[in-house]
């Protein structure tokens, strides 16, 4: 029995500062210090691979501002250091966002992706891309709009009694993402043929021809809205165990529910924006993550690094052969994602 307390004791810590206690894991943020690392190495090396490779000692050179090429300056910090960026960023929206929906639905398909909130921004972005105009800002702008729209349906269409369940709000924002599935197609078909190619393109999910517009916001996105989940990380924990005990605990659990919805919202779109809509990353990040560490909960934070080397890996494999060539980022982790689904719904005793 010492054994086992003096487990638990190593394993989670608890810290205080200004009257504020926090309970942390150790392995996890062992796990998530190891994956920090790992993520710069992979950053590193994508900065070198393409059509016009670099050695590492090159690279360095360039972002340290000691070597005076401009075609090497120019891809670097113009063209791959904003696409791994925005694959970093993307990546840790997509885990955060799906380990928020996981806890609040208790259930492992919880997923924006899933549930329709992904497809709900995709459908804002092309609204903007076919009928009004394609600029970066605006398509953006419109598919946080659309999602955060879209979130607001599924979340008025599930409340029963006043009381939102998870494994309604999954099913109902199933059946809405078909809709707007449906609706999707039937605005490239009907749409201006020029404009419809540009749509179709961004549906695919691509880290290709990404800049500093996509990154910044995605980028800030994260760094206001990841510190607040993690710091109401302990909230999620108690909702995952059951609406019932959160409530004795002392849980607003509808109110807290909502503002972690929207939250977790707030990052899917954003990701979308950024990206275009990428599968699999947050269905995927913290089940992975949960079988690691062998937890009982979803842990925010290796997550949310578990999301980004995920995107940064799919991305090295879409760059290598059998496919020589940029594959779109959201079709191979579509394919994937795909076949994890399966394999989630027949491992599943609840289905």
């Amino acid at each position: 029995m010492s054994k086992v307390l003096n487990s638990a004791v190593l394993s989670d810590q608890l810290i205080q500062f200004k009257g504020v206690t926090v309970r942390y894991s150790r392995r996890e943020w062992l796990f998530v210090g190891g994956a920090i690392i790992a993520l710069v190495l992979m950053s590193l090396y994508l900065l070198t691979v393409g059509s016009f490779p670099l050695t590492f000692e090159k690279l360095f050179a360039v972002l340290l501002g000691q070597t005076n090429e401009p075609i090497a300056e120019r891809i670097v910090w113009n063209i791959r250091l904003p696409k791994v960026v925005t694959a970093l960023f993307v990546g840790i929206a997509l885990g955060v966002s799906g380990a928020v929906f996981q806890s609040v639905s208790k259930n492992a398909l919880g997923s924006p992706d899933i549930i329709g909130f992904t497809t709900g921004a995709a459908s804002g972005a092309l609204i903007q891309i076919i009928v009004f105009q394609n600029s970066a800002q605006a398509v953006m702008l419109s598919a946080v709009l659309g999602g955060m729209v879209t979130a607001v349906v599924v979340y008025l269409l599930s409340r029963k009694h006043g009381v939102v369940g998870g494994y309604r709000l999954i099913l109902i924002g199933i059946g809405i993402g078909s809709i707007l599935n449906a609706l999707n197609g039937l605005m490239l078909v009907k749409g201006n043929l020029d404009q419809a190619v540009i749509a179709n393109l961004w549906l695919a999910g691509s880290l290709n021809a990404r800049n500093w517009n996509h990154a910044i916001p995605v980028m800030i996105g994260v760094f206001i809205i990841v510190p607040i989940v993690i710091y109401k990380a302990r909230t999620l924990h108690l909702l995952e165990m059951g609406d019932d005990m959160a409530a004795q605990i002392g849980v607003s659990v509808e109110r807290e529910r909502l503002v972690m919805t929207f939250l977790s919202v707030a990052l899917a779109a954003l990701a979308v924006a950024a990206a275009g809509p990428i599968g699999f990353i947050a269905l995927s990040a913290p089940q992975l993550v949960i079988r690691i560490l062998r937890v009982g909960h979803i842990p925010v934070a290796a997550s949310a690094v578990m999301g980004a080397g995920l995107l940064l890996v799919a991305d090295m494999v879409s760059q290598t052969k059998p496919f020589g060539f940029n594959l779109p980022i959201g079709q191979l982790t579509s394919l994937v994602g795909g076949a994890y689904l399966l394999w989630l719904l027949t491992r599943s005793k609840s289905f």
